[in-house]
Parts: structure tokens; sequence; C-alpha cells
């Protein structure tokens, strides 16, 4: 665990962390304007959002009383079933990166990663990693709320093999359930042994110039506790659809 705690986190710390997300499928273009001005004025770091809405609303036309940049824009692939043949995968991450996305966040095959077929899901993940290679950062989903630790920890082995740049619990689409504390402890212990875990507050530059992987927590998380107790876990991104409603209860 980090040294983290809700006494030494501040408001800003946390939304600087958080991709402010819409992917719901009745969302609208407004909603998505809507999003991103939120999202600069709370200070989020990025904001997620269906590929369909590719391109997002330029920065400059944001809230003009905005204190901080604009968010950086990610979308997703294979959402949310990732049964998807692979190189459909690859191809709509592609194509959202050429229209202007910024991080793409793919489901993996959860029936692959159940069997903790690790050979399948390098095969994968790779295919997906060439078509959007860095510097574009690549989140890779998968559903934990499914899978026993060592399945967890296959796909976390996985996706260290492949480059990718974090890994991520859930769409938060499943029934199943979302984020827990426990899977993404187990997926911060995974990468500790390898060497490969980011700490809170790492650069996205340090980060990738030491090869390590963050960890994504998305899927319930509605409360400040909740973002407190992920971050304590060993998240150092939170993927959340009502971020100010998490932010006014900041201690």
């Amino acid at each position: 665990m980090t040294d983290n705690n809700s006494q030494t986190l501040t408001r800003e710390q946390v939304a600087s962390i958080m991709d402010a997300t819409l992917l719901k499928p009745e969302a609208t273009r407004e909603d998505v304007d809507a999003l991103i001005a939120e999202a600069r004025e709370l200070g989020c770091g990025a904001v997620c959002v269906s590929p369909s809405m590719i391109p997002a609303a330029p920065a400059d036309s944001c809230d003009s009383d905005a204190t901080v940049g604009a968010p950086v824009i990610a979308t997703v692939a294979g959402f949310p079933s990732g049964k998807h043949a692979t190189l459909v995968k690859a191809t709509e991450a592609r194509f959202a990166v050429e229209l202007g996305a910024d991080e793409v966040d793919v489901v993996v095959d959860v029936a692959r990663a159940i069997a903790g077929d690790t050979n399948a899901l390098i095969s994968e993940l790779m295919t997906i990693r060439e078509a959007v290679p860095q510097p574009v950062i690549l989140k890779v989903i998968l559903e934990t709320a499914l899978l026993s630790e060592e399945a967890i920890r296959a796909c976390v082995r996985a996706c260290v093999a492949v480059g990718a740049d974090y890994v991520k619990t859930s769409t938060g689409f499943h029934p199943a359930g979302g984020a827990s504390v426990e899977a993404v402890e187990i997926m911060a212990d995974e990468l500790r042994k390898a060497n490969k875990l980011a700490s809170f507050g790492m650069g996205e530059d340090l980060r990738r110039n030491l090869g390590a992987l963050g960890i994504k927590a998305s899927g319930g998380i509605r409360t400040w506790d909740a973002a407190v107790a992920m971050i304590n876990a060993g998240a150092t991104r939170l993927g959340v659809s009502s971020p100010r409603a998490i932010l006014e209860g900041a201690n």
C-alpha cells in the first residue's frame, strides 16, 4: 500500500488523477461538452468518452472561468464486452487516436482473462499496442470482479509484457461489479513483484521512462472515502462518472 491517507491527500491531487467518464449510450454531444467543461473546472486530468464522440470539444470551448488547462481526451475500444475481434479493437483504437484521442481504454477478451490464457492475452494486446504505440496511453480493462486472484495476476503480467501503460479494474457496465480495494491491491502486488509499479503522483513522462504501469480503478467509485481507499490500495487513476460529488466530500 501507499502511505497516502485521507489526511494527506488534497482535493487537487485526487482531481488530477480522475478520468471524468461519460460512456452512456444516450449521451449527446452537448453532454460531452458539459463534461469537458466540468472536468476542466474541477482540475480533472482526463475525460473518457465514447469513440463516436471523438473528436471531442476543443479546449477553447470550455468554461472561461476554469482555473486549469483542458483535460486530455480518452476513449474506449472493444467496449464494454471485450468480445470484438482483435483487429476490430486495434482498428477502433487507431481510428480514435487519428481523430484526436490521447488515451485508449481497451477491454480484453474476458473469457481469456478468466482462463488465465496469458499467451492469447499477449497476442491480442500486442496487436492493439502496435496499432497505438506510445506516446498514446493504453489502459487495459480486465473486469476484475469476474476474475480469480491468479487470473488477475496473469492479466497483469500480460500487460507488462506488451508495454501497456495502465491496468484497469472494470468497465463499470458488467453486473458482476466494478472496482474493489482487494483487486487493486492484487494488481499492485503483482506489478510490485515485477518492479513495474507506478506510484501515486508519478508523472506520465517519468512513468514511461521507468517502464512502470499505473493502475486505474473504475466502476462504482462514488464517494471521497472510496476514492481515497482505492489510492491507498495502489490506484494511480480513477475512472468516475460524478467527479464533483466525490471532490465535494474532501475533508
